[in-house]
């Protein structure tokens, strides 16, 4: 009894919190002053992002929910598809000053096993590119976010960087960068670039990568190229030996060393078992086959019943000629080699000397392209990937403080949900949980003194039977109204006074006739029998009871 009564308040402690984080999400502060640029995707995308037009690019893009949420995202709707959106910004973002935070939430609805959910920050369109063409060959600044397929699990950071001595872009990807979450929960992404070279990588707030953009340990291709190079041109001498050992020219193959030794040969000491059946094969025609009626001798051939293994056979120790064993020969020694030495003319493995690199370059901090616009262009196999709350800032803790009241709320209830989840009393997932949940909410608006309200509330659990994703305002009102019912059981309640026009009705009926009052009384029972059969009416269960 004592853990139905643990489960329940369970329940309700988690409908509390995730009705909790609805609100949060719907109350955070609308005032964006202190970002560069946010998108909430609260309204729908269409006529601020643009979605490419290009033809391989088939994907549809869908403003809808988060599961389990009243929070609106950026959706990819379709399985196998390549999906391509791009907003472009009201004003291009320089990275070559102070810090640049770009961070935005993820959900794997369906998981990821073969995709991409990262964003590309793009270069102006004087670069070459447009809007309604954006696909892979838009030339961007920076590419981040999650990509897994594989061998492939990782959360992306590439940047794109014009070298300045050959005028080229070469990409140069992070080294060693973190995994990819392998839940279905939301999760944010927060790369920060700092003034001083520094590079963080931060999932759900937690630093999971400290890299510097000009170090050849961190990234790969290195930004700034070695000051030396091999010299093209070096070639190896002829007389250099890069043998560290070589076969020693003195010795000698001795004498009783015999190259034709066989490896084996025959066990000359053993037996043939007692009781072997010499003049027994080991397989036999099958005497059960016959001929088939449509076999034709002409046609296909002399007929032959197909073999079983012979049942004298298991009994004795083996069947048909019996041959010695094969044994290792002690004589064996193979073919014979003259033992190595060091080599005495041994100079090394030779490599060609390092002249000086003529495309080195020095750099005290990147030459970044600025943002002008923000793209999502992706391959995935799975449906059901939710982008939100994108974000660019110029400190830290602005990006921070999004997390705190756009993503931890959300990511909270969902936690909670997912344990509540692994916590069911009973195998069946999910549905077998949601019955229970009903089945509880059911016996709780029996409770006596809710009979006025009992098929409103029966028509509220029925909606959340019908649409268990989509059921957190309900599930709160219930929980807000049987709250309301436990602090009244608890602190109690007013009694209400009876009023004069009562009192007085009262007296009338006592003073009346006794005709009179028999046909009152008739229908006042007649008025509370309806009453009785309204609050116990059959409960409309669309649901519960499958």
């Amino acid at each position: 009894m004592g853990e139905r009564k643990l489960c329940s308040l369970g329940l309700l402690a988690v409908l509390l919190l995730i009705a909790s984080a609805s609100f949060q999400m719907l109350s955070a502060s609308d005032d964006n002053d202190d970002a560069i640029f946010y998108e909430s995707f609260d309204e729908d995308f269409e006529g601020r992002w643009i979605v490419s037009e290009k033809e391989d690019y088939k994907g549809v893009w869908k403003h809808d929910k988060s599961e389990g949420h009243e929070d609106y995202g950026l959706l990819v709707s379709e399985k196998a598809r390549k999906y391509a959106i791009v907003k472009v910004l009201d004003e291009p973002v320089s990275l070559k000053d102070g810090t640049v935070v770009l961070q935005f939430e993820t959900r794997l609805q369906n998981g990821l096993e073969c995709g991409g959910a990262y964003l590309k920050y793009l270069r102006p369109q004087e670069a070459g590119w447009k809007a309604k063409e954006f696909d892979n060959e838009s030339p961007y600044s920076i590419m981040f976010g999650p990509d897994k397929c594989g061998a492939t699990n990782k959360v992306h950071f590439i940047f794109k960087h014009k070298n300045p001595k050959s005028g080229e872009y070469v990409e140069h990807h992070l080294k060693y960068p973190p995994s990819v979450p392998s839940d279905k929960l939301s999760h944010v992404y927060t790369a920060i670039l700092k003034p001083d070279n520094e590079l963080k990588i931060l999932i759900d707030g937690e630093e999971k990568k400290t890299a510097n953009v000009l170090s050849s340990e961190d990234f790969e291709p290195p930004l700034i190229p070695p000051k030396t190079i091999p010299d093209p041109e070096d070639k190896k001498p002829e007389d250099w030996d890069e043998r560290a050992k070589i076969p020693d020219p003195d010795a000698v193959k001795p004498e009783d060393w015999d190259e034709d030794a066989p490896m084996e040969i025959e066990d000359e000491e053993a037996e043939k078992p007692e009781g072997w059946l010499d003049d027994e094969p080991e397989e036999i025609d099958d005497p059960e086959a016959t001929k088939p009626e449509d076999w034709d001798d002409e046609e296909d051939g002399e007929w032959e019943a197909p073999k079983i293994d012979n049942p004298k056979c298991e009994a004795a120790p083996g069947c048909g000629e019996w041959k010695r064993p094969m044994k290792r020969n002690p004589a064996y020694k193979g073919k014979w080699h003259a033992p190595l030495i060091d080599n005495p003319n041994y100079k090394g493995i030779w490599k060609p000397r390092d002249i000086p690199n003529p495309d080195y370059f020095e750099l005290e901090k990147p030459d970044f392209e600025p943002i002008a616009a923000i793209g999502i262009e992706i391959w995935t196999m799975q449906d059901g990937i939710l982008f939100d709350n994108v974000l660019i800032a110029n400190d830290d803790k602005i990006a921070e403080s999004y997390r705190e009241t756009t993503w931890k709320p959300k990511f909270t209830a969902e936690k909670e949900k997912q344990k509540a989840e692994e916590l069911a009393p009973e195998a069946g997932g999910l549905a077998t949980y949601q019955k229970k949940v009903f089945e509880l909410l059911y016996k709780i608006a029996d409770i006596p003194f809710l009979s006025d309200y009992k098929l409103k509330i029966y028509d509220l659990i029925e909606k959340g039977e019908k649409q268990p994703n989509l059921t957190i305002g309900i599930l709160a009102s219930v929980v807000v109204v049987f709250l309301t019912i436990f602090f009244r059981i608890i602190f109690g309640g007013k009694k209400k006074p009876v009023s004069s026009n009562a009192r007085v009705e009262k007296t009338n009926t006592q003073t009346q006739p006794a005709e009179t009052s028999n046909d009152q009384s008739n229908a006042e029972k007649e008025e509370n029998d309806e009453k009785e059969e309204t609050s116990n009416a059959p409960r409309r269960r669309t649901r519960r009871d499958n």
